[in-house]
């Protein structure tokens, strides 16, 4: 192989294939052709192998380089790692996809780009909306520098400013927002940079995205889940918990088990459905879940990332012993959030939606005003519908 294009041209076919590319922004295709990945990605990518990031170089692994880029359409390239995180990466290219595809972009939109990375969501975005349409916001001066270059070299007008984009905003009113990094909660200032009528495309909870429609009085903006994705998280808002098992252990730390019971519930589920998963992310937002295997079936850990905790462990018989220990019973959140999610007939990430307001934001199933909802952020519980 020499160089990256036989492996750009390959995912391309995997996407069609797929039917990844939207038929309604065939655009996005046009776009990614011209301004492919590898233009936006630095000399050296970092690999994952299993124990720490390694470093990948186009001079002297070209075709491992160029596999990082164009390996699989749903893998991100990892272009920066801080105290042994990823800490910044290229998205993968079926998701940047997917979520322009989202925003409905056309041109002569004015565009905000929060998390300009290395330029190349941004780049795409402007090729659409047009020179001097797109704003990108950067809070890291060294990946704000590398993108303004890349974007310059692609014959891109585009303003890459830096600064915390959760509470600095452009002047003026945009058209459109997209975020990629994911936030707990949707910034009003967001919201409130986007003129009514207007839409944003948020990743949150590091799990999926939404798009966002403001309303023509401008003082809330709802819409639906639109993909499923794990995004990097904002920076400002300080490290995520540790995830793994080893996330577990350190909120548990030597601490024996306040409580030991026998519940009517085999933990496989929480391993193998995305749907539950998601649910349950929905009603315990807090809650980190973590699976393994052993000799009986599936075992899950279970941690808030501060004191509590709780552990599943299968009986081979479709039951499990659950421990738990902490100030609050999170185990017992996460059982209750998961009969209520069977209660509700199993409902799938793209039945749920979303509304930000300024007081706040909740998720809600199926319909805003009258499907039950939680507060982002909230309890595990439903509220009640409004009447």
């Amino acid at each position: 192989m020499t160089g990256p294009a036989p492996l750009r041209a390959r995912l391309d076919e995997a996407m069609d294939e797929r039917g990844a590319w939207p038929e309604r922004a065939p655009w996005l295709r046009e776009a990614v052709a011209a301004l492919p990945r590898d233009l936006f990605a630095p000399d050296r990518l970092l690999r994952w192998d299993g124990r720490a990031y390694v470093p990948v170089d186009r001079q002297s692994d070209p075709d491992g380089w160029a596999r990082e880029l164009y390996g699989e359409q749903d893998a991100a390239a990892v272009t920066q790692v801080t105290d042994g995180l990823a800490s910044s990466s290229l998205s993968a290219q079926g998701v940047v996809v997917d979520m322009l595809d989202s925003l409905l972009l056309e041109p002569g939109h004015r565009v905000w780009d929060i998390g300009t990375g290395q330029g190349w969501n941004a780049a795409l975005a402007a090729w659409r909306a047009g020179p001097g349409r797109v704003v990108s916001t950067e809070i890291d001066g060294v990946l704000a520098s590398f993108a303004r270059e890349r974007l310059a070299a692609a014959g891109l007008r585009v303003d890459v400013v830096v600064a915390d984009g959760t509470v600095t905003v452009p002047d003026g009113p945009v058209d459109r927002l997209i975020a990629t990094y994911a936030v707990e909660r949707v910034p009003w200032s967001w919201v409130g940079a986007v003129r009514p009528g207007g839409r944003l495309v948020v990743p949150w909870g590091r799990l999926g995205h939404v798009a966002l429609t403001v309303a023509d009085d401008g003082r809330s903006a709802s819409g639906w889940v639109q993909g499923l994705a794990r995004f990097m998280g904002d920076r400002a808002a300080g490290p995520a918990p540790v995830g793994g098992h080893a996330g577990y252990a350190a909120v548990r730390g030597a601490a024996a088990p306040e409580v030991k019971r026998v519940v009517d519930r085999d933990p496989a589920p929480l391993a193998a459905d995305w749907n539950l998963r998601f649910a349950l992310r929905v009603a315990v937002p807090d809650a980190v879940v973590v699976t393994g295997t052993d000799e009986d079936g599936v075992l899950a850990w279970v941690h808030d990332g501060h004191r509590s905790w709780a552990a599943l462990s299968a009986g081979g018989d479709g039951t499990a012993t659950m421990y738990q220990g902490g100030p609050r019973r999170i185990g017992d959140e996460l059982l209750h959030a998961w009969a209520q999610w069977e209660e509700l007939g199993r409902p799938g990430p793209y039945e749920y939606g979303m509304t930000v307001r300024p007081d706040g934001q909740f998720v809600w199933l199926n319909d805003p005003v009258h499907g039950p909802r939680w507060h982002a952020g909230g309890t595990a519980a439903a509220d009640a519908p409004p009447r």
